[in-house]
């Protein structure tokens, strides 16, 4: 169940467009199958080790702070509902850039860019995996969920390369609307029930 869990909240995660999505899209856009193809497995790598340094890294500080514990968990669960909320009301366009030729080096400078110095993504990563580290009761269920995140991300990014590259001819901003649309939701609805666990142990 945790891991289910946290394969459709990473999901719901990486899915809105974002820089990490819209590096994706340009390259499988713009270059062919095996530098696309690597372009996503570069991204995967670093998105998921944001995602272990948010979960395991602020997330085991708080699970031994109570006061902190109670603070993020409450935040957290403001926080994830107000970005879902920010999706639904978000406007997608998707825009790319001329082919500019990108040798392997700069395909990881940028990836890590994109990722690890995207400050959104470390606040809403440590936000949203801390307090769901906090959330997580069941033993084991710690790991099955980060494990689900990271599936995740390993689904997300290359089954996006697949698809750009096969119909990037039909790809348009109302599809990426959809996207956005489908994620609040299912962001809201965790971040609801972040919000039920804080009431919980406040009881």
């Amino acid at each position: 169940m945790e891991y289910i869990q946290g394969l459709t909240m990473g999901l719901a995660y990486v899915a809105p467009i974002g820089m990490q999505n819209l590096f994706i899209i340009n390259t499988a856009l713009e270059r062919d199958h095996k530098r696309s193809a690597l372009t996503a497995f570069i991204v995967i790598f670093f998105d998921i080790t944001l995602a272990f340094a948010c979960y395991f890294g602020i997330g085991a500080v708080i699970e031994h702070v109570k006061w902190l514990e109670m603070v993020i968990l409450l935040a957290g669960s403001l926080i994830v509902t107000w970005i879902g909320i920010g999706l639904l009301k978000a406007k997608s366009s998707l825009e790319t850039s001329a082919g500019r030729e990108m040798t392997v080096r700069k395909i990881i400078v940028s990836a890590c860019v994109v990722t690890w110095f995207n400050p959104q993504a470390i606040i809403d990563g440590t936000m949203m995996l801390g307090a769901f580290r906090v959330s997580q009761t069941a033993a084991g269920g710690g790991l099955s969920f980060i494990l689900g995140v990271a599936s995740a991300s390993c689904l997300w990014f290359s089954g996006l390369t697949l698809f750009v590259t096969l119909f990037s001819h039909k790809l348009n901003d109302r599809i990426l609307r959809a996207i956005n649309v489908i994620c609040g939701c299912v962001i809201i609805f965790y971040g609801l029930k972040l919000l039920l666990t804080f009431l919980q142990a406040l009881s």
